[in-house]
């Protein structure tokens, strides 16, 4: 996977948190006082076990009145002042000025085990960063949200959690395709759990206002209680903080590309400052391999955040970031450097990914033009990402039947009946050179199957599958969302009992709402 980034410096850009109490525009301050809405009617609809357990609550305060009015917003823990934070953005590559936490509210922060956890609700009502919003989520995005933001941390994807995903007990109106036709939904609200929610944006914002002392402020907060590995401020510490932030977001990166999730709005308000997947908006998995699929129905015209660019895109959003804090370094080298060799790194790990996916250990000089010939072979007819190189891991280095390779994976193909011709003969020889090179591999078949199944997922978040958890909860059965759950739990285990789900994409769900790409509704 190569860059094509043409960006360089505005180097005439200048560039414990303060806090202010503001509608808009919030001025020399990193958050302001937010509290969440009172609700009619809230109710528990699912709570993650072991979000709970790793915060150190039971099964029985996680089914009190008590846990049910906090993470609802109805009731403001003792001792703690909610809050909502400042942030710009840069939104499809244009900057968007001051946006904010519009709709998210942190209650408070914890300690417990030795972790640091900040516990925010999406939906919980209005901020000073609303503008003209409501504030509020339905229950089809918090669905997707919750479940999403678990199965990611069991594919081991670095991620912000979820505690709990629960009805308020009112009514909320959204436009789902923005054209027009604007109903009724149920409301609902998710507790997002990370260390911090702090993303690119939070700096931008002060640089473009060319605030230096309140980014400088906010900096410094974030060396002290996120890499405080890195030392005592300095222009020096400065740097290695853009290089620690390039380094999280680059394995960040390679974990999506890995199991084929595409985010689907990389704005830089939606990159964490910690390299966490946060804010799962219109995300999807890949059903076709197809480096050009997008999940967002706004970005479908240019398809700036599909699959295939969400590298150059992350370092597009890194550049914007440099050009944030350039003026705490006042040196341009610094920040190129790691620019330059996050290109150089991400080209190496994804290499090293990419051959970890198909089972090859050894190192060879030929195994770049392999890849490079697979993916070009995977986009020849829709192929199915998960099935195909799940499937893989079946592969015999020694057989002798060359009609039993495709036979391996034709469940990947959803059209099987294209691969004919110069089609059939690309993937004969593709795997006639697969077979030549595994057998400079010391690993047995079955050695093999176990560490490829260790990196490529059985089991992923399909959008028809949430699609029909959220069909099913909408109807007040929420049966199926604790099914999914449980099945995201071990997404590299072979389950048997849940076979159903390791199949394509079901022919209905190609073009339905909800199953093919999504909007930015919530």
């Amino acid at each position: 996977m190569k860059f094509n980034i043409q960006e360089t410096f505005n180097k005439e850009l200048p560039a414990d948190p303060i806090m202010e109490n503001s509608r808009r525009q919030v001025e020399k301050a990193c958050f302001s006082y937010a509290t969440p809405k009172q609700t009619a009617n809230p109710s528990m609809v699912h709570v993650s076990p072991e979000m709970a357990n790793e915060l150190g609550f039971s099964k029985e305060d996680t089914q009190s009145e008590e846990f049910l009015k906090i993470f609802t917003g109805n009731k403001v823990i003792d001792g703690t002042t909610p809050y909502a934070m400042c942030y710009g953005g840069h939104q499809f590559g244009n900057w968007a000025g001051q946006l904010g936490d519009g709709r998210a509210i942190n209650l408070t922060e914890i300690e417990h085990n030795g972790k640091h956890w900040a516990l925010q609700l999406k939906g919980a009502g209005e901020t000073p960063y609303s503008r003209t919003a409501d504030g509020l989520a339905v229950l089809r995005s918090s669905i997707r949200e919750y479940l999403c933001s678990e199965a990611m941390y069991h594919l081991g994807v670095p991620t912000t959690r979820a505690l709990s995903l629960a009805l308020t007990g009112d009514q909320v109106l959204r436009d789902v395709l923005y054209n027009g036709n604007a109903a009724y939904e149920k409301g609902a609200v998710v507790s997002r759990i990370a260390p911090s929610f702090l993303r690119f944006g939070n700096y931008q914002i002060f640089a473009a206002r060319e605030d230096t002392a309140t980014m400088r402020t906010l900096v410094d907060y974030t060396l002290k209680h996120f890499f405080p590995e890195l030392g005592e401020p300095s222009k020096e510490t400065y740097a290695q903080f853009f290089q620690a932030v390039a380094d999280a977001t680059l394995e960040m990166l390679v974990h999506w590309q890995r199991v084929g999730f595409v985010h689907g709005v990389m704005n830089t308000d939606n990159l964490s400052i910690l390299g966490l997947t946060i804010d799962y908006g219109p995300y999807g998995w890949l059903e076709g391999y197809d480096h050009g699929w997008t999940p967002n129905t706004t970005d479908r015209q240019h398809s700036r955040y599909r699959y295939g660019n969400q590298p150059n895109i992350g370092l597009w959003n890194l550049y914007q970031l440099a050009n944030a804090i350039f003026p705490l370094i006042e040196e341009a080298e610094p920040l190129e450097n790691v620019l330059e060799g996050f290109k150089t790194k991400f080209e190496e790990k994804y290499l090293d990914m990419m051959k970890s996916k198909i089972g090859l250990y050894e190192k060879d000089d030929l195994d770049q033009q392999l890849l490079n010939d697979l993916e070009e072979n995977l986009q020849l007819t829709e192929t199915d990402m998960t099935l195909f190189f799940r499937n893989l891991a079946e592969f015999e280095k020694d057989s002798n039947d060359v009609d039993s390779f495709l036979k391996i994976v034709e469940d990947a193909f959803y059209t099987p009946d294209e691969v004919t011709g110069e089609v059939l003969d690309k993937w004969t020889l593709w795997f006639t050179t697969y077979q030549t090179r595994l057998k400079k591999e010391t690993l047995s078949d079955a050695d093999r199957k176990e560490k490829m199944n260790k990196v490529n997922p059985k089991y992923v978040l399909r959008n028809y599958m949430a699609q029909l958890a959220i069909d099913e909860a909408d109807k007040g059965d929420y049966a199926l969302i604790d099914e999914l759950f449980v099945l995201l739990k071990k997404p590299y285990g072979e389950q048997p009992e849940n076979e159903k789900w390791f199949a394509k994409r079901p022919d209905w769900a190609r073009n339905k709402v909800g199953c093919s790409m999504l909007s930015c509704s919530s």
